[in-house]
């Protein structure tokens, strides 16, 4: 079932909800809690969840005692294998409540790109969903190389989207919605609404941004927006502090209205990113 709308969210019978490093780290990893039990109320209603969480690096860092994500690939493998454990450990001990069993899915985007390897994952994927098991996959940060980047979290989210089927992805970021250009700067308004074939040259979206935790970007949410959507897949990007809202269907963040006629998909286009 296609959700045309938001309010489509709260029926929809496969979810796929994205969360980021920022969102649930530091901090921030009491978070984990009310994202974990959003997830658990969709559950509930009988909708089957897979969640696509970053983190492992960051969940890693204290554990190396670095103060910031490590620039040498090494490093970020080290952290990412002792995080990656931690972080499955925290979403378990968050779902134990509610008798939800989490299911470990490490992937890398060659994974998706391989049909073989393409064809293992979807039957995996099913199966764990078929036995009501949520999974939790990730970018296999231990072993990947060029996958360590920029966004790639999103894409993956979007990807993983597209492999199972699913009916809606939802995104969550550190800002409500999306907005016509950076936040910050002068005149810039909410995005509510994105037409499945609307055109966004108009639009600035900051591109890269790098922090102590992790790497994100507007532009790479609407990149992978714009994948899932193509494909018939409802997109909803919003605030992690939103999560219970989003998966409730509630008019908030920004919403893009998937393609009615999927097995003909728009092409996405390239993201007009703010200039700095």
């Amino acid at each position: 079932m296609i959700a045309l709308e938001r309010d489509g969210i709260r029926s929809a019978r496969r979810v796929v909800v994205k969360v980021g490093s920022s969102s649930i780290s530091g901090e921030n990893a009491a978070k984990i809690g009310p994202i974990v039990d959003a997830i658990a109320a969709a559950h509930a209603r009988g909708a089957e969840v897979v969640l696509v969480s970053s983190g492992a690096i960051a969940t890693g860092m204290p554990f190396l005692h670095l103060d910031e994500r490590p620039s040498d690939l090494a490093t970020q493998q080290a952290a990412a294998a002792v995080g990656q454990n931690l972080l499955i450990y925290r979403y378990q001990a968050a779902l134990r409540p509610f008798e939800i069993v989490a299911g470990q899915v490490l992937l890398t985007a060659g994974d998706l790109e391989n049909s073989t390897h393409r064809s293992n994952a979807r039957r995996a994927m099913e199966r764990l969903l078929g036995l009501r098991i949520l999974p939790i996959v990730n970018e296999n940060d231990t072993v990947a190389t060029h996958e360590i980047r920029f966004g790639d979290n999103d894409r993956l989210a979007a990807m993983v989207a597209q492999l199972i089927g699913a009916d809606v992805l939802v995104l969550l970021s550190d800002i409500e919605s999306l907005y016509t250009k950076p936040p910050g700067e002068p005149g810039a308004v909410p995005i509510r609404r994105v037409a499945h074939d609307e055109d966004l040259h108009g639009f600035e979206f900051g591109s890269v941004v790098v922090n102590s935790v992790g790497t994100g970007g507007a532009a790479t949410k609407v990149s992978a927006a714009r994948l899932a959507a193509a494909s018939g897949i409802g997109v909803l990007v919003t605030s992690a502090d939103l999560v219970a809202e989003a998966l409730s269907g509630e008019p908030i963040g920004t919403w893009f209205q998937p393609n009615p006629d999927p097995a003909a998909p728009l092409p996405t286009g390239p993201v007009r990113t703010a200039q700095r």
